[in-house]
């Protein structure tokens, strides 16, 4: 799989189901040209990475609500895929924090800095303040005080 290539904005906070969770994933990680990703290449991915049987099928039903009982190998899968720590799916607190951060993302690649926000989420709290606060300085010296 290549890099999750940016996001939508609005589609994943307050997702408290796994099928909330995995819907918004696929509707916020996208390819750069801003479409999602299908059922049968993220299953196919899946597949490869845990080496089980994993159908277009079963991720539907998982996306629907259909089904809600993946093994933690394939929740593992779809984080990889996805690239968000698979405490997303277990930790609500954490959860909610990286959806945050996905619709940030959204934010910024809206914006045209979709590469830096990308290399941003791995970043600490406090090394993405510092960030924020660079961003700042630039934008005043640039702008002539706006920001």
């Amino acid at each position: 799989m290549t890099e999750a290539e940016g996001a939508a904005p609005g589609a994943v906070i307050g997702a408290t189901t796994l099928a909330d969770k995995i819907d918004g994933l696929f509707r916020v990680v996208r390819r750069s040209n801003r479409e999602q990703y299908s059922h049968e290449e993220v299953a196919k991915a899946c597949r490869e990475a845990t080496g089980e049987s994993f159908s277009a099928t079963y991720l539907w039903q998982l996306r629907t609500g259909r089904r809600d009982n993946p093994t933690k190998r394939h929740l593992e899968a779809l984080a990889q895929f996805f690239q968000v720590p698979v405490a997303y799916f277990f930790d609500d607190d954490q959860g909610a924090a990286i959806a945050q951060e996905l619709e940030l993302l959204g934010a910024l690649r809206d914006a045209g800095v979709r590469s830096m926000a990308l290399r941003a989420v791995n970043l600490s709290p406090e090394g993405v303040g510092t960030i924020n606060d660079l961003i700042d300085v630039i934008a005043r010296r640039e702008g002539g005080g706006r920001g």
